[in-house]
């Protein structure tokens, strides 16, 4: 007699929507999914790019998930729906919210409804780059330096500058301001009915990377040093936490109220929840010796290290080391470039001017087609060491040595630079600097045997992964999923529910193949070694 199949929930919350997977445990088939995007966001509710300001209601977060797990749902007939065991997250971050006293976001307090600094601050946010500076300022004056297993450099995309920041900017909020909590812990702690700050499980992923917890200085940055920053931050004084959780364990059972609401059996496991392209790394099988890029808008760089191979070293100039921030058992390794995709919509966007401006009913179709265009002409350029040179900071720098002032740089161009050798140039920026980055891991003595691409990017553009194989010199494999942070999401779930003993063994029944492998052009290798030059010279300015 076979066993009863037995499905779990992966929930990706993207940058601009959020995404629902039903997946069997036994072997990783995709039942069922839904993507709903964020209402208010998507209209530009809170935000202001000029300044950099990117704010997300709650109410996105909670509409969103409602609608988008019973889409899912919709789609499995009623023996699925009644075998789902386990739910768990993922989230961007660092993305965290001021909350009240029970752990309710201060946007969801009727006097702060309208008030972009009580909602959550999203990743790329870069308003705090001041308090960032005091936080790196005071951090170095330090014998025990807390930055040191963040790369050394403390970003404004984290949350204890963006809480700072928020708690200066709008000192209304002070009243009601007890504590903070990312968005990955604060979805796990709604469905399990108790958001309490000092009762709310906090993942050990987005507290080691995003708020510098570390278990050889007792958790987060003592209190001293948090008062040397701002005595502001005396606010969350003994409202935080201690201990914290990696991606496999459960926070509790999803609560009655949430059951009705998402249309699942009350009691099913909810996992800790982590950061977005740490979960697909987790989806996309990651172990030591691969690395996993995680390319879209920006990109993510994750890597793991056993215990004996790091030891007590702490590597320069990334994004954090954290012990179980990717797989329990081992180190967690993060770096990443601050724009990818970015990159290329910009262009699009400059290229587009002239039809929102002259043709306003045509423009967002022909738009649409403006990057479809300009990769078909860019491949068939010819490679030159005498073709333009461009360098990829346009939303500042993250990796290596993060300094989100950096800005990008078009170098080499002529009067005969064309709109798809300008494109081309981009694409090669971006490739440099994914370059920039595996060189840092191998100085720093991270063994990288493969690289395994996720990500919208990965599956869609041929030629922007051909291009990253040429440049980078190694091979990429691509993994045959639309949804690996929801998967990786998934594959937690059925750890935390009891399916599978453990991660890796979750990776071994769930992971899917590959869907393409890229191979470097050995024959481009010379001029791209020479290509390359010209930009960590223009990096060095």
């Amino acid at each position: 007699m076979q066993p009863t199949p037995s499905y779990v929930i992966g929930v990706d919350f993207g940058s601009d929507s959020v995404r629902c997977l039903v997946v069997r445990s036994s072997d990783g088939a995709e039942i069922a999914s839904a993507v709903v995007a964020y209402p208010r966001w998507k209209t530009g509710r809170y935000c202001d790019p000029a300044a950099n300001r990117y704010r997300q209601h709650p109410l996105d977060y909670i509409e969103s998930l409602e609608n988008c797990v019973r889409g899912a749902l919709a789609h499995c007939d009623a023996t699925t729906r009644h075998a789902i065991r386990g739910i768990s997250f993922d989230t961007t971050a660092s993305t965290p919210v001021l909350t009240d006293r029970q752990g309710t976001p201060l946007a969801l307090l009727p006097r702060f409804a309208e008030e972009p600094d009580a909602m959550f601050v999203l990743w790329k946010d870069h308003t705090a780059i001041a308090e960032a500076d005091e936080i790196n300022a005071a951090a170095h004056r330090r014998q025990t330096d807390p930055t040191r297993y963040s790369g050394g450099t403390y970003s404004c995309e984290w949350a204890w500058a963006k809480m700072l920041h928020v708690l200066r900017n709008t000192p209304e909020l002070r009243t009601e301001a007890y504590s903070w909590v990312e968005h990955c812990d604060w979805i796990s702690a709604l469905l399990v009915g108790d958001t309490t700050p000092e009762r709310i499980a906090r993942s050990r992923c987005v507290a080691g990377h995003k708020a510098m917890w570390h278990e050889s200085w007792g958790g987060l940055p003592s209190e001293d040093f948090l008062e040397e920053i701002d005595p502001l931050l005396n606010i969350f004084r003994g409202h935080l936490y201690r201990d914290t959780a990696t991606g496999d364990r459960s926070v509790g059972g999803l609560c009655p109220e949430w059951a009705a609401r998402l249309g699942l059996q009350p009691g099913i496991a909810v996992g800790i929840g982590a950061i977005d392209c740490h979960v697909g790394a987790v989806g996309a099988g990651i172990a030591p010796g691969t690395l996993v890029k995680v390319i879209g808008t920006s990109t993510c760089d994750i890597a793991v290290g056993t215990y004996e191979a790091v030891g007590e070293h702490a590597v320069r100039g990334i994004c954090g080391q954290v012990d179980g921030s990717v797989l329990p058992g081992f180190i967690g390794f993060e770096a990443g470039q601050a724009a990818f995709g970015d990159i290329y919509a910009w262009l699009r966007r400059v290229l587009a001017w002239p039809l929102r401006k002259f043709v306003p009913d045509e423009a967002p179709e022909l738009e649409e087609r403006i990057l479809a265009a300009l990769t078909e002409e860019a491949e068939r350029l010819p490679l030159t060491a005498d073709d333009p040179v461009a360098l990829d900071w346009h939303n500042g720098r993250r990796t290596p040595d993060a300094d989100p002032r950096m800005r990008g740089v078009l170098g080499g161009l002529t009067l005969g630079t064309s709109a798809p050798a300008l494109f081309k140039s981009l694409v090669e920026a971006t490739a440099f600097g994914s370059r920039a980055i595996h060189e840092r891991i191998a100085e720093e003595g991270i063994p990288v045997r493969e690289v395994v691409a996720i990500g919208g990017i990965a599956r869609k553009s041929p030629y922007v992964m051909q291009t990253m194989a040429d440049i980078t010199g190694v091979p990429i494999r691509v993994l045959d999923s639309d949804q690996a942070c929801a998967l990786g999401a998934a594959m937690f779930a059925s750890v935390a529910a009891g399916i599978h003993p453990t991660v890796e063994a979750a990776q071994r029944a769930m992971r899917p193949g590959f869907s393409a492998e890229y191979r470097p052009d050995e024959t481009k290798k010379a001029i791209y070694d020479a290509l390359y030059a010209r930009y960590r010279r223009m990096t060095s300015v």
